[in-house]
């Protein structure tokens, strides 16, 4: 019989995603079949799934830390941020609105049944599903046609375990205070609690830990360390994207204010030869950077505009110049060309801008979003890489003569004629270690033998080992309840 529990947290980024992912892959290795499930994500990182729709990028990291493909049933409603006060609304893999804040409010309710058709469909095939929460249950203003917490966890039936962030400080207030603003029956939904992101000798929090146990009456299932290979892992939250230094070799990451799919970076700062440095609003691109790399965007035309309000325009201008590269990925592609027309409108009012003149392109939005696991091969070095396309927009113009990456032996991409200044729509393609180190080298840069893919599989391995290490797991399961 399948059984499920909820992983909540007691704030934001306070880890659940990482403590599902350990707990996946330390249930996998115990040899249960586990099914990674969030019933409501907002994150505009996401992944392009197996059954052809889109998840939040950390439940396709669950998904591989269980071994198994990430399909839609395990994210069925995710929100895209477009603007501070509206968000595209994916349900099982599909856009199916655009909606203000406000207007989502009222519509979550009617959501509720297609979250729940897909958590039973996915539970059909496993022994064990992690639900993960969504923000916290103890916003309790947003407690009515919940169903990324308590909402989902009382119709479903779901026991849930709650996670502190003591490196915030007032984990302790964070834990009573939850319990003292929650419903009774909330309250008594959740069965035990965890402590995140401890630094130092744990056993000096033992005292803390009965004082929340006294208070809530919820069972202890441990302190967990910080984990300090987090960092090999994709990030989801925008918050979390950090600059890394390594070797000489500078890669400059403008943070765009609507920055999508921004998994293209980690291999990078996997690379001991190679700096990322991401650079922030305010902020102007560094003089010593080999190559920039604009990334993706959730909102193209607002962000070059927010790109050229940074004054970011110029200082890319003047690394050109000085003979530096340029990469544009999906939406950083669609800037880096002449012109961007919306005429349908679908990133705000139709319109028509010019881009940053850097490739001879022009792109124009449609309504049809691709969503698509693509293999391609590089240009010329013929090295294999494996992707994904999650964009609108066509993108022609003669620069496409010049293709940077073959898909099914047709070009895609392009390239300036110097081959200074490259963008095509495919992310994921540094993940692959040839391509990578190839590309690397043409910038001048040195490499090692770096094995990307390998190397998240190492971290998940021994994020599994640290939580086994420090939480009651065996307890944790034994609260698990069947699912009806």
């Amino acid at each position: 019989m399948t059984k499920a529990i909820m992983i909540q947290g007691a704030g934001s980024n306070v880890g659940k995603s990482l403590v599902v992912a350990g707990l996946a892959r330390a249930l996998m290795r115990r040899g249960l079949s586990v099914a990674p499930f969030k019933p409501q994500n907002m994150s505009n990182n996401a992944a392009v799934t197996v059954d052809g729709g889109e998840i939040g990028r950390a439940q396709a990291l669950q998904a591989r830390a269980a071994g198994r493909d990430a399909v839609v049933d395990m994210n069925p409603v995710l929100l895209k941020p477009e603007t501070d006060t509206g968000a595209q609304v994916i349900v099982q893999g599909r856009r199916v609105a655009t909606l203000k804040a406000r207007d989502y409010g009222s519509m979550k309710a009617q959501l509720l049944p297609s979250v729940l058709d897909s958590f039973h469909r996915l539970a059909q095939g496993a022994d064990i599903v992690l639900v993960e929460g969504a923000g916290s249950p103890a916003e309790v203003n947003l407690r009515r046609g919940d169903i990324a917490n308590m909402g989902f966890a009382e119709a479903a039936g779901v026991p849930v375990i709650l996670v502190g962030d003591i490196e915030r400080g007032g984990v302790i207030a964070q834990m009573v205070g939850t319990h003292a603003v929650l419903p009774d029956a909330d309250r008594n939904r959740i069965k035990g609690f965890m402590i995140n992101k401890f630094r130092g000798d744990v056993t000096l929090f033992d005292e803390g830990v009965a004082a929340i146990a006294d208070h809530t009456g919820w069972a202890p299932l441990g302190v967990l360390p910080w984990f300090p290979e987090a960092w090999r892992l994709p990030a989801e939250d925008v918050m979390d994207i950090q600059s890394r230094s390594g070797g000489a070799l500078k890669i400059a990451v403008p943070r765009l204010n609507r920055i999508a799919n921004f998994d293209d970076l980690d291999p990078l700062k996997a690379e001991p030869g190679v700096s990322v440095e991401i650079v922030p609003p305010g902020r102007p691109l560094p003089g010593d950077a080999a190559l920039v790399l604009i990334p993706g965007s959730k909102s193209t035309i607002a962000d070059l505009a927010d790109f050229r309000a940074q004054g970011w325009d110029i200082d890319l201008q003047a690394h050109v110049r000085r003979g530096g590269h340029v990469v544009g990925l999906c939406g950083g592609y669609q800037m880096l060309g002449r012109e961007i027309a919306d005429p349908e409108g679908l990133e705000g009012p139709p319109t028509r801008v010019p881009g940053l003149g850097l490739l001879d392109v022009t792109t124009v939005m449609q309504p049809h979003k691709r969503l698509s696991l693509t293999r391609a091969r590089a240009v010329p070095g013929g090295e294999q890489v494996e992707g994904y396309e999650i964009h609108l927009g066509q993108t022609e113009g003669p620069d496409r003569d010049r293709p940077w990456i073959t898909i099914d032996g047709r070009p895609d991409g392009a390239q300036s004629a110097d081959g200074r200044v490259r963008g095509c729509y495919l992310h994921g393609l540094f993940a692959a270690d040839a391509f990578r180190a190839a590309y690397l080298r043409e910038l001048g840069g040195t490499t090692g033998d770096t094995r990307f893919e390998a190397g998240v599989d190492d971290a998940l391995d021994a994020l599994a080992a640290h939580i086994e290490a420090s939480a009651d797991v065996g307890r944790l399961l034994s609260l698990a309840e069947p699912v009806a």
